[in-house]
């Protein structure tokens, strides 16, 4: 590890980040927008983004236990040679079985394997980087994320709408395939563990370990995981269903604009994540935990303005230019509480355990989006012809529950300082 600034394994991590989750945004974008054009239906449209979480939430735990146990570097190359197997193989079936059932399957796998992926990455950090650089090296990693969201939705808009679902599908399978290629020269210092149980012995007491120390040992790691299940439920679900059925169904826009109109949203909420990330990095040793939760009621607030709109007489670009702001405010406070929270458990969390514990804080927290998906997908169809209200109900709802839980991170900043 080097005495100053990043090693080159790491710089390597963070380069097949980009390449990967570029292609990962791409799909994720373009996917789901495909079936929304096909149907016209945001109730399918929730319930199969709804049902793509749920393998997301069943791997997260294996793929932390597998983290601690398994060379983090094969984990990663191995994912992203099986993610370029699986779009590549869409692209060439598309044209002969159902439709919706491919895609939902195909994104059931996308998200199942990047539930696996995710903990191997951010167990990581803590090995390539000394601590007091993992708030910032945790940035860049939640920064590479949103610049590849960025990047991604705009650029698989632009293709989607001129050339077809099949070029993104060859892009993106392109993406993962260059990624686990370069991937094979990364170095991460790993110790095979001296015991070999029982596959099912090993997830039980890994999960059991992981359980224990965020719910018993440290009281702090459930909470603030709790805390995120509601947000995900509220506010996240809203901008993942409700973006692309407001542009693409409710606002008076021809189709190909449209399209491309719903990339570029997802382009904003992924510059307000980089927004994020890059003010997390700068401003790394002024963030307190402790005010966290102020991050978070930021978030809520900026969803006021686009309910607001929806309401009055005005144009749809006028909508739609106000929609993107909010989006960009909503991400960029949204990152920054994610990038101060990983970074709380990724330091108080002992090397053992890391890959559990976030596996578990990523499981838990990502079971309350499918819920969240499928609710809005129903109540955006139920209330067609007043959106508004929907999107007014999630500002109102996040925004008290982040005003209800501000005290739950007065003490982190005291138990950081501890460990």
């Amino acid at each position: 590890m080097k005495e100053k600034g990043f090693s080159k394994d790491f710089i390597m991590v963070v380069i097949g980040q980009i390449i990967s989750l570029f292609g990962n945004a791409a799909l994720r974008f373009a996917l789901p927008l495909y079936l929304l054009n096909q149907t016209g239906s945001s109730a399918l449209y929730g319930t199969v983004t709804a049902c793509a979480f749920l393998p997301s939430i069943a791997m997260s735990p294996i793929g932390g236990i597998v983290a601690d146990r398994v060379n983090k570097r094969n984990i990663m190359v191995a994912l992203d040679f099986l993610t370029a197997a699986v779009v590549g193989g869409l692209a060439v079936c598309l044209r002969f079985g159902n439709e919706v059932l491919l895609i939902a399957l195909t994104l059931m796998l996308l998200y199942g394997i990047a539930g696996a992926y995710q903990p191997s990455v951010q167990a990581a950090i803590p090995v390539l980087v000394r601590q007091e650089k993992v708030m910032s090296a945790t940035s860049i990693i939640n920064t590479v994320s949103s610049l590849s969201s960025l990047t991604g939705p705009v650029l698989g808009g632009i293709l989607y709408s001129m050339y077809g679902l099949v070029p993104v599908l060859i892009l993106c399978t392109t993406c993962f395939f260059a990624s686990a290629v370069m991937e094979i020269f990364i170095h991460i210092p790993y110790q095979k563990p001296e015991k070999h149980e029982h596959i099912l012995r090993i997830l039980k007491t890994d999960f059991a370990q992981g359980i224990h120390f965020a719910w018993k040992e440290n009281r702090k790691i459930g909470e603030v995981v709790l805390i995120v299940c509601g947000i995900n439920l509220f506010l996240s679900a809203m901008m993942i269903v409700g973006i692309p059925y407001l542009v693409t169904e409710v606002l008076e826009l021809e189709t190909e604009l449209a399209n491309q109109l719903c990339g570029f949203a997802e382009g904003a909420l992924a510059a307000g994540g980089l927004a994020g990330g890059i003010c997390a990095g700068i401003f790394a040793k002024r963030l307190k935990f402790s005010q966290a939760g102020n991050q978070i009621m930021a978030a809520a607030a900026s969803a006021f303005p686009m309910a607001i709109i929806l309401f009055l007489p005005v144009s749809a670009i006028v909508v739609y230019g106000v929609m993107m702001v909010c989006c960009f405010g909503i991400m960029m406070f949204a990152t920054i509480f994610t990038v101060q929270m990983m970074s709380y458990v990724q330091i108080v969390t002992p090397r053992n355990l890391t890959g559990k514990v976030i596996a578990l804080v990523l499981m838990v927290s990502t079971c309350s989006q499918p819920l969240g998906n499928a609710m809005y997908g129903i109540l955006f169809e139920l209330c067609r012809g007043a959106e508004a209200f929907v999107v007014l109900f999630s500002g109102i709802v996040s925004f008290a529950l982040a005003a209800v839980t501000r005290k739950s991170f007065q003490s982190m900043e005291t138990e950081y300082r501890n460990s």
